[in-house]
């Protein structure tokens, strides 16, 4: 548990930044994400999971040595 939550608030915490550092160029990104089809949004939501479970087992899988 302590774990996810760990996790969680780094995710926050890097999420957070971008915002923070160059606002403008996350407005317009977020203006141009909301502009997707239905379908472009499921198959970006899809790459990104895949990415963010692709880090977990390598890392799980580097820690076990």
């Amino acid at each position: 548990m302590l774990t996810l939550a760990l996790a969680f608030g780094l995710m926050l915490l890097l999420e957070g930044l971008l915002p923070l550092v160059f606002p403008k160029q996350w407005r317009e990104t977020w203006q141009r994400i909301a502009q997707f089809s239905d379908g472009q949004i499921r198959f970006l939501g899809m790459l990104l999971g895949a990415c963010g479970l692709l880090i977990v087992v390598i890392v799980s899988f580097l820690t076990d040595f």
